[in-house]
């Protein structure tokens, strides 16, 4: 480039500009010759500088060798260059000067003169320029440091191409200053060198922000001013909520003042943040000593804080406009002045605040009403007033504000509506709020003494000079009836007021005291605007502040008296719109939303009409329904009537009811109500407000209409009739979107009673799912319809199931709710604590229940451990409306057990002061804790005392909390006795509940004498504290809350149970079966693992009995071994129970599965377990004592053969040496011959004692007599008439002793009735089949007879005569069936003992092993090696067997673990839904009666099926044998291995060393034992070679015959029968309903109460009617709660109440069906088999209801899964 070129000739130096003309000319020294041809070089020629750039030249060169050397202070370089035009030099330094110098190479290597050239790189700019700062008035730069010596930077600031500022700086940062908001600059810097050169700028641009902005960004809100705030964000519950922490920094000070405003916190507006500075005076503020210069030093603090009218503005700009509404509420019931014209700063735009007025309800009472005491209730938006402005003109010395508060406050009560000068923070700048136009009203309360005006005015306050906000003046000069301006000084043209052509009177408000004040400049204003004395207000120095105001009141009120000019607020959107200003009425989907409503408010001309025409499914239909429904469960009508054909009649009715229902087409009014709230999100929730508005405004209207003719009415007495018809009205008139809501939910109800398929039905699926969103959004839905008391719990319950498709997986919830009187500020104390929107309203008392959703925020969720928190408000108690229903109290009843079941916390609203009133809310509310405490609900309360002022009402109220406690303790016992729970004595017995923290006292609500009365500061901090204490009490809770389909479930159980009077008997729900059914099934998996592990241990020490002494001489006796193990025992067990006991404990500590609502089972499960232990304690004990025993007893019998064996042993060796002597080679033949001579001769001279044979039944004779010695001397005298021995050979047979009772029983046995004799023949039977398998299992072992086996037997009789005290039994029938059994049992076992003794006769096991002999003999004669032989034999008899008996001891208990973990026997409860589902599969009569009939034995041939099913699929039973066959072969090779190692010296000690190794596991004959090592002439070595491949081949072997054994054969082989334990499990104490004979499920085994999921008819249970003989249908589950009677044995033939059954049978508990389909699946059996069963029972069929016989199969399954909650 030219300016960065400098060309040099030899020392001289030029200076050359143009890069383009830069060139070189050789040229000689002065004065001297050229040098010769040979050896010149010449100069290179020219040479052009083509481009300097940062860290590159370009050089344009001739085409020669050309070497270029370039240098500078800090660098040097050379570079060649051959036949090149143009070089380029790189990695050079930007803006450094660097001389080049340029030499000519010949060919031969002579070089020419060097020429040089200067050139400059170019500087670099500034990289990488960042704005780091933007304020309003300021932007912070910042840059990286370039290359090269910097001189300084320049930095230029342009807008709109001029020139603002140019700065100098010799730092990488700047800061441009005194800029003006909102602009976009253009910014550019440049680098200046040392050296002077400059380099090219760097441009960025960069936009100051709006004062708006910076603001935003101040308070945090920059993001919400887009994305607007709404209010379900602001009333989440976050750690704000439930942590006081002082507000350390602006961005805090917003939502202190949302959480102040949404509790109506009058201190709301107090929002200055403690900074550094102040808590640091505060620190300091013990340095007593005077420092004049840091006392004033403390006033300019320069703190950034902020006005109370800008954080105002800023958070009404970033919120919705459902948030506005409700700031805008919340702040009117503050006497906060509100928003009517809210200023945009930016855009310099305002809005009229019309919407966010629209909630807005005042209530007061002018002169007029002051006779009549009637008062006003409106909207003032809607209210027609005259409106008084002020504002400002200029500087003004007096503040506008302060002197408002003055002049709408009375003596007694001031209070600041309106921010001013001299509140706290007040005095700050204001940012964004000038051109804030804010309203309030004064409104007179009718006390002459109290009111400032006489009527109602609204005021507004103009912040800020009228000067820079003419639109908002112009807006208020046309919708006033007078402007006062204020000013300190007036120009005396003042066009601002002078031009205006408005319709308001205009007041000038002057200050004289000012030094600007111009009387001049006043009088000629006021003569332009024609001004009288009136309209002239000043504030001279002989009025003090009271005068001054005093003066203005009088002014005002004359204008407000005089006044014509009113208009609604409404009206002035017009005017808005003239002026250009903006109306937040006016989005499109506000204005679609309300045409909506008002279409349908419009309609409204008498509420009652409109509600019987277009909301008609709702009024006596619903009501009638109600009461069908509630009769379905109470049954007080049915008189004589059958029960089940009048229950069915009145689902007949219900059924046509719902079909009237169907037949109404929709509504108009419902068609668009229901299209308007499928509208996208905003526009629905635009239209329910809007609609909820004008149902308010219409009811309202009415309501005063009905008061007013009520009090006229009142007068004349004698117009009782007129009165109550009146009163009547005022009770229906109230109309809100709730009643829609509730013809939403009965239109959807009654579809579902239409098929699945019609299109009606179809289009009303979605329904549910608007509702859920709409509780998803915040809006109130509601639970209980107080009209007809009543929940549609269908519609409520779908609405919850798409509530939790809504949420997130597994949202939990907890749950507020409130009881109290009616009118003592229930919903306002909800309101104020959770910021909400329930009914307050006047004529709009809460009826039945609202539930309300709040978020939890992400923060606190685990920490609360729930997602949202339910809100549920409900009607007063003894609400005067109900008080002459004769139901009244029931209803009463029916909503506290409701609410406070739902409840985690429940808020009681009591009011000492009326002692009589109160005694009847606390007995309704205790009344519903008992019953919650015996469901298992343990819900938390907190009593409020409301309008209880005083500071220590805490401690004078001691008295008081103890007189309550006493109170209720007293309502405790009341209610116990009525709920038959009289062990509840105190009301600490029900709940936790301490006088001094469950009580809590509210002052009253408001601060003075409404309607201009503030909310009471107290008020909100006490309800605050409230709040926080229920909230951190949620944190602290022990249980889980309950996620949202329990809530459901929760509600549908209550509800169900409070239908019926007696709740707690009636109560069931599904939560409670679940959670008692995950205990049975953990408690089963527990008491599992300990009988596996007992039956693994007792099993391995039956093997070391039964191998004890076979191997090796023992070092102790058997006695000392049995003790031995004994104690063992006891310790396994102790360990066992103490472990199942800790799980149980670990169990019920968990907070998930609802554990909590099963607490009562708890001591069930616990004796279960000790009982458990007991039973396997006797059962080891038993089974350890009858091996050691029967091992005892074969000792000498196993002398006996091992001497034999010997003597044996050493004849055959002798006939060996013999016959080899001979010297003669013998056949086989002669060998066999010399062999039988010797085993004769050997046999006949051994000696062979006779076995004795013990006299079993002589035993089992004295054991029979011994468990029947404490029964009486009639025993013996039974026992003597007839020998054991002729016992048992006829079938048993119950016979009735008597004349009467003989005809009696013949009679029964006609008519197939059960009566005493043939409960006692079913009694009897199943104990001599349980007995009869003890005995065959017995048999099937093969061992020898042991007296345990009989005590076992007798114990087994005794414990089910004892399970079945119920049916009385005489002691012959107890004799004689134990004789019957005893019998049978002592010839059986008298067999066994003597087959045992035959099998093990000495003589027999040895001739039985003659031909082993033989060939073992020829063997050794012969020299043969007899390895594999005997290796083989080894294997064969004494492994084989030994292997195959461990794994038919272990596969029994595999079998059992297995089938145990499928759904069917995890329990009883789904073992008897699996039974009944199997049966309704089949469709099989016999089955059924089977079922019916022989209960147990079907049930036990139905589990043996399972079995043979389950081990028929052989992969899983063929897995547990492969792992048993594999663990025994490893033990055998374990065992030959180690004996290997031991280098045993002969066979003998071999075998005796690997037999010792496997004596823990396997059982080896000692018989086959013996045999094999007779002449055994193996190796050891060669033999366990053999012996391991023998083992190796019985391997896939036996795998191979298990695989083929028929599964029945290897189920009666198992030492455990899976079957029977299964049975016993499952079968549980084997109860019968005493009513329908319906089993008992009951968990535990150590139960105390029976029970059972689904009853049947009683005709099933062969129940008919005396005179017709037919089969009954009336099912227990409903009687229970009729007033019908049973006659039974228990009942000694005189009739009882069913009602009162538990008198009869007190262990048992029948609660009425949960549902009324509960129990179809028997309903459906019935129907369907009725002559079958009638002819089976000897009966005429029954007389079916009409609606049982249209149950389907599906609608039996149903049923099924319903009763035992199957999901």
């Amino acid at each position: 480039m030219a300016e960065d070129v400098t060309m040099m000739e030899s020392s001289e130096e030029e200076d050359f500009y143009g890069a383009s003309e830069s060139f070189l000319e050789p040229r000689g020294e002065e004065g001297t010759d050229t040098p010769p041809q040979s050896d010149y070089v010449p100069p290179p020629g020219e040479i052009t500088v083509l481009r300097a750039g940062q860290e590159t030249v370009s050089l344009g060169l001739p085409v020669y060798t050309l070497q270029i050397d370039y240098y500078c202070d800090t660098q040097r370089g050379s570079i060649v260059k051959e036949d090149c035009s143009i070089v380029e030099v790189e990695g050079l330094n930007p803006g450094t000067e660097y001389t080049f110098s340029i030499i000519r190479i010949a060919d031969n290597g002579n070089r020419s003169k060097a020429a040089s050239l200067r050139v400059f790189t170019e500087p670099s700019p500034p990289v990488q320029i960042a704005v780091i700062k933007t304020n309003t008035e300021s932007l912070s730069l910042h840059w990286d440091i370039p290359a090269g010596e910097v001189e300084c930077y320049i930095v230029t600031c342009c807008s709109e191409g001029e020139i603002v500022q140019e700065l100098t700086t010799d730092t990488n940062n700047l800061t441009l200053s005194d800029l003006k908001p909102g602009v976009c600059y253009s910014l550019q810097v440049s680098v200046q060198l040392r050296n002077g050169r400059i380099s090219k700028p760097t441009v960025t641009s960069a936009q100051t922000k709006t004062r708006l902005e910076s603001l935003l960004e101040d308070l945090g809100l920059e993001r919400h001013y887009t994305e607007k705030l709404s209010l379900s964000t602001i009333l989440q519950i976050d750690k704000r909520t439930i942590i006081d922490e002082p507000v350390k920094c602006n961005s805090d000070l917003p939502w202190y003042f949302l959480k102040k405003l949404m509790m109506v916190n009058v201190t709301a507006r107090n929002v200055k943040f403690t900074s550094v500075c102040e808590s640091t005076c505060d620190a300091a503020s013990g340095n007593t000593e005077l420092d004049f210069d840091d006392l004033f030093d403390t006033l300019h603090l320069g703190l950034d804080v902020l006005n109370p009218l800008d954080i105002i503005t800023a958070l009404f700009l970033c919120s919705d406009g459902f948030l506005q509404q409700e700031m805008a509420l919340k702040m009117s019931m503050c006497q906060f002045s509100v928003p009517l014209l809210l200023p945009n700063c930016d855009t310099k735009q305002c809005t009229l605040m019309l919407w966010a007025m629209r909630d807005i309800v005042k209530k007061y009472r002018p002169q007029s009403l002051l006779e009549s005491k009637g008062f006003i209730e409106d909207r003032v938006v809607v209210s027609e007033l005259p409106m008084i402005s002020f504002v400002r003109l200029g500087e003004c010395s007096m503040s506008k504000s302060e002197i408002l508060n003055k002049l709408l406050s009375n003596s007694q009560q001031y209070h600041d509506t309106f921010v001013h000068h001299n509140m706290e923070c007040g005095d700050n700048p204001r940012k964004i709020s000038n051109g804030l136009t804010e309203i309030t009203w004064y409104l007179p309360c009718g006390n002459k003494n109290m009111d400032i005006f006489s009527e109602p005015v609204a005021v507004a306050n103009l912040r800020g000079d009228i000067a820079s906000c003419e639109t908002q003046f112009y807006f208020l000069c046309q919708t006033s009836a007078a402007v006062f301006v204020f000013f300190d000084t007036l120009d005396s043209e003042c066009e601002l007021l002078t031009n205006l052509h408005h319709k308001a009177q205009i007041f000038l408000v002057g200050n004289h005291q000012s030094t600007r004040f111009s009387k001049d400049a006043l009088k000629n204003v006021a003569t332009k605007l024609g001004l009288t004395k009136d309209n002239i207000i000043i504030k001279t120095d002989q009025k003090n502040d009271a005068d001054f105001v005093k003066n203005l009141r009088k002014t005002v009120s004359n204008v407000v008296e005089k006044s014509k000019m009113k208009m609604r607020i409404e009206q002035m959107a017009d005017i808005a719109h003239e002026l250009g200003i903006w109306v937040d009425e006016d989005s499109s989907e506000c204005q679609i939303a309300k045409e909506n409503a008002d279409a349908i408010a419009a309609e409204i001309q008498d509420i009652l009409k409109y509600k019987d025409t277009q909301l008609p499914l709702q009024g006596q239909i619903w009501k009638d329904l109600t009461c069908l429904e509630k009769e379905e469960f109470r049954l007080r009508n049915v008189g004589s009537e059958n029960i089940e054909k009048y229950k069915s009649d009145l689902q007949i009715q219900k059924d046509a009811l719902r079909k009237k229902q169907n037949s109404y087409d929709m509504s108009d009014a419902m068609t668009c109500f229901i299209k308007a709230i499928s509208s996208p999100g905003i526009e629905r929730c635009y239209f329910l407000k809007w609609l909820r508005m004008n149902l308010d405004n219409v009811s309202r209207e009415k309501l005063s209409d009905l008061r007013e003719q009520y009090k006229k009415k009142c007068k004349d007495s004698e117009n009782k009739e007129e009165i109550k018809d009146i009163d009547r009205q005022l009770s229906n008139s109230s109309l809100g979107t709730e009643h829609f809501f509730r013809e939403m939910g009965q239109i959807y109800e009654a579809s579902l009673s239409l098929p699945e398929k019609d299109r009606s039905r179809q289009q009303l699926q979605h329904l549910p799912k608007l509702c859920a969103e709409l509780l998803l959004d915040g809006f109130p839905l509601e639970l209980v319809d107080g009209d007809a008391s009543n929940i549609p719990l269908r519609w409520v319950s779908d609405i919850l199931s798409q509530l939790n498709d809504l949420v997130p997986p597994g949202s939990k919830i907890r749950v507020v709710t409130v009881l109290g009187v009616q009118s003592t500020g229930k919903s306002t104390l909800l309101n104020t604590m959770f910021g909400v929107q329930f009914a307050v309203s006047s004529g709009r008392c809460t009826r039945g229940a609202f539930m309300l959703l709040i978020r939890i925020n992400e923060e606190v969720k685990k920490e609360l451990n729930c997602d949202f928190m339910m809100i549920i408000d409900t009607e007063g108690l003894k609400s005067p409306e109900l008080a002459q229903l004769d139901n009244s109290h029931e209803h009463d009843n029916e909503l506290a057990t409701l609410v406070v079941g739902l409840s985690d916390i429940t808020i009681i609203n009591i009011a000492m002061e009326n002692s009589t009133e109160m005694k009847d809310i606390l007995q309704i509310v205790v009344h519903a804790f008992l019953r919650m405490k015996e469901v298992g609900k343990k819900p938390k309360c907190q009593f409020v005392h409301q309008n209880v002022s005083d500071v220590s009402a805490h401690e004078k109220n001691l008295r008081d909390r103890k007189l309550l406690l006493q109170q209720l303790n007293e309502m405790t016992q009341a209610a116990a006795k009525m709920e038959q729970k009289e062990e509840n004595k105190n009301f600490t017995d029900v709940m936790e509940y301490s006088p001094d923290t469950g009580n809590w006292y509210i002052p009253g609500l408001w601060n003075g004498n409404p309607p201009m009365a503030p909310v009471n500061a107290g008020y909100s901090e006490a309800v605050y504290e409230l709040k926080k204490n229920i909230i951190q009490t949620f944190g602290g809770c022990d249980s889980s809350a309950n996620n949202i389909l329990d809530f459901t479930e929760w509600t549908k159980s209550l509800w169900n149970a409070v239908k019926h009077e007696n709740f707690i008997f009636s109560f069931r729900n599904s939560l409670v079966a679940d959670a008692y059914m995950r205990l049975c099934t953990e408690f089963n998996k527990w008491e599992w693992e300990f009988k596996k592990k007992m039956y693994a241990w007792v099993t391995e020490a039956e093997t070391k009995i039964s191998n004890f002494g076979k191997i090796k001489s023992e070092a102790s006796g058997m006695t000392e071994f049995l003790n031995d193990l004994k104690s063992e025992a006891c310790t396994v067990l102790s360990e066992w129970e103490t472990k199942i006991l800790e799980n149980l404990k670990q169990y019920f500590k968990q907070t998930e599965g609802h554990v909590y609502l099963v607490e009562g089972y708890r001591e069930d499960f616990a004796n279960s377990a000790k009982s458990l232990r007991r039973e396997m304690e006797s059962s080891v004990v038993n089974q350890l004592t009858a091996a050691a025993d029967i091992r005892q007893g074969m000792t000498e019998v196993d002398r006996i053969k091992e001497n034999h064996t010997k003597e044996l042993e050493g004849t055959v060796c002798a006939l060996i040496q013999e016959c080899r002597g001979r010297k003669v080679k013998m056949t086989d033949k002669e060998l066999d011959e010399e062999f039988d001579k010797m085993w004769k001769k050997t046999v006949k001279e051994l000696s062979f004692s006779k076995q004795n044979t013990t006299n079993v039944i002589a035993n089992v004779s004295y054991h029979l007599r011994e468990n029947l010695s404490r029964k009486g001397s009639r025993v013996s005298e039974l026992l003597s008439q007839t020998r054991l021995q002729d016992c048992g050979l006829e079938p048993f047979k119950c016979t009735a002793e008597g004349f009467c009772n003989q005809f009696i029983h013949k009679f029964s046995k006609f008519f197939n009735i059960q009566d005493h004799v043939m409960a006692l023949q079913n009694i009897a039977d199943r104990i001599i089949t349980e007995c009869t398998d003890i005995i065959t299992d017995k048999m099937n072992r093969k061992n020898n007879y042991h007296n345990t086996y009989i005590q076992e037997i007798l114990h087994k009789i005794d414990k089910r005569l004892q399970n079945n005290k119920d049916v009385k039994k005489d002691i012959e029938f107890e004799v004689s069936l134990k004789q019957h059994i005893c019998g049978v049992a002592a010839r059986q076992f008298q067999k066994m003992h003597e087959d045992f003794i035959q099998e093990n006769d000495p003589y027999r096991c040895l001739n039985q092993n003659k031909e082993k002999y033989r060939a073992d003999f020829k063997d050794v004669f012969h020299k043969r090696d007899q390895c594999q032989k005997k290796a083989e034999e080894f294997t064969n008899r004494c492994l084989r067997p030994a292997v195959e008996d461990f794994v038919n001891r272990f596969l029994g208990p595999d079998i059992i673990g297995e089938m145990q973990s499928s759904f069917e026997f995890s329990t009883r409860m789904y073992f008897q839904y699996s039974v009944l589902l199997d049966l309704l599969s089949k469709r099989n009569f016999e089955d059924y009666l089977s079922f019916i009939c022989s209960y147990e034995d079907y049930v036990a041939k139905w589990i043996f099926g399972r079995v043979l099913e389950h081990s028929s699929k052989g992969s899983t039973t063929s897995e547990s044998e492969d792992r048993h066959l594999k663990s025994s072969i490893k033990s055998i090779n374990d065992a030959i291995d180690g004996a290997k190692k031991e280098k045993s010296g002969n066979m003998k000690e071999f075998i005796e060393d690997v037999c010792h190794k496997l004596s823990g596991k396997l059982v080896i004959s000692k018989d086959a034992l013996d045999a094999f090592m007779i002449l055994n002439n193996a190796t050891p070595e060669q033999f366990a070679h053999w012996l391991t491949v023998c083992v190796k081949d019985m391997e896939p072997a036996l795998r191979k015959k298990f695989k083929e054994t028929d599964i029945r054969v290897k189920l009666q082989n198992l030492h455990v029968k899976p079957q029977t334990e299964l049975y016993n499990k499952v079968i549980g104490c084997g109860k019968l309903c005493p009513f329908c004979k319906a089993p008992c499920e009951a968990g535990a085994k150590e139960h105390k109460e029976h029970c059972t999921s689904l009853h049947r008819p009683e005709g099933l249970g062969r129940f008919r009617w005396t005179w017709t003989e037919k089969l009954v249908t009336d099912i227990c589950t409903s009687l229970v709660v009729s007033d019908a009677l049973f006659c039974c044995n228990e009942t000694n033939g005189e009739y009882h109440p069913y009602k009162n059954y538990i008198q009869i049978f007190p262990e048992w508990k029948i609660p009425p069906d949960a549902s009324l389909q509960a129990s179809d699946y028997w309903k459906y059996v019935l129907a369907k088999f009725n002559n079958d069963f009638a002819k089976a029972y000897k009966a005429k069929p029954a007389d079916i209801p009409a609606t049982w016989n249209k149950i389907t199969d599906k609608d039996a399954e149903d049923s099924l899964k319903v009763s035992f909650n199957v999901k």
